[in-house]
């Protein structure tokens, strides 16, 4: 099967700004992909560029087996982009915006409504486009991006600025647009966001992927150790240091703030264990690495404005 994206050697650059630098980036048919970095990493002049809005200076890029650039008519209808700030007509409804949508690809009404149905709208259908929520807005922004049933849609941080309750909604739709075979290309500061939805991500930064990968799979590699927390005062840090030697259990480190007593482990299962032996169980908690560990440990934790 071919990739549905296929990019070697991508680059652009402003001035003395290299925004992109050497990207190369293989998407497979049906796979949902995150592409993370920091501000400025380079993320969205790659996705403009492989959406085929911006040219790049040099690499070679294939979509569906095309070329995005120059403008391809053959492409544009099997494509759809979720920008990172939407911006719709002045005055028209809910309803409106999706038909003008819908009608620049020879769609009718029925699809149009049928879609803004399928993204929960259908109740604010004759509400103005500028009076929607945040996740409202969003949520009708992605059905612009899909009324023409596209194979392969770019979403540019589509969640920035919701709530918990829109994040969770808009996850469940993507899911689901995933699930119906679509590929489907993400770009979030969200690394909850991509652990959960993405099959792979790829970490950009200073116009550069440094790694692609499963969430998962990036998470063990990492190798970071395992934290084991319990509620402070069932047993004194000494005491748990003094046990876990007596039972060579491995620790890092043991840790009482007041709150909670935590022990850094990479073999947890002893140090639970010895925990149980106290009866010190009471707020067990057991923390490993997550992306965001990947994250930082690949980018750095130094601030980007």
């Amino acid at each position: 099967m071919t990739a549905a994206i296929a990019a070697e050697g991508i680059r652009k650059r402003y001035g003395d700004i290299q925004a992109v630098d050497g990207v190369a980036l293989t998407i497979e048919t049906g796979e949902f992909h995150g592409i993370l970095g920091p501000n400025g990493a380079g993320k969205t002049t790659t996705l403009e560029i492989l959406e085929g809005i911006r040219e790049p200076d040099e690499g070679r890029i294939e979509l569906l087996g095309m070329s995005p650039w120059p403008r391809n008519p053959k492409l544009l209808p099997r494509i759809g982009v979720q920008f990172q700030a939407s911006a719709f007509f002045d005055g028209l409804s809910a309803r409106e915006t999706i038909h003008t949508f819908a009608s620049l690809y020879g769609i009718g009404p029925k699809p149009a409504d049928a879609m803004l149905e399928r993204v929960g709208l259908t109740g604010l259908a004759g509400t103005r486009a500028e009076k929607l929520s945040g996740g409202q807005a969003q949520r009708l922004s992605i059905a612009c991006a899909l009324v023409h049933d596209p194979e392969l849609v770019f979403l540019d941080e589509p969640t920035t600025g919701l709530d918990p309750q829109a994040r969770r909604n808009l996850w469940d739709l993507l899911r689901d647009i995933n699930a119906e075979g679509r590929t489907v290309v993400l770009t979030t500061h969200y690394l909850d966001e991509a652990e959960i939805l993405c099959d792979r991500v790829s970490v950009m930064d200073h116009g550069r992927v440094l790694k692609t990968g499963a969430p998962a799979t990036l998470v063990r590699e990492l190798d970071e150790t395992v934290r084991v927390s319990v509620e402070s005062g069932l047993v004194t840090a000494d005491a748990v240091r003094d046990l876990l030697t007596a039972a060579g259990a491995d620790a890092t480190s043991v840790e009482d703030d007041g709150v909670s007593l935590s022990v850094a482990t990479r073999t947890p299962a002893p140090v639970i264990s010895v925990l149980a032996d106290q009866g010190a169980l009471r707020g067990l908690e057991v923390r490993g690495a997550t992306l965001e560990d990947v994250f930082l440990h690949l980018t750095g934790r130094e601030y980007r404005a």
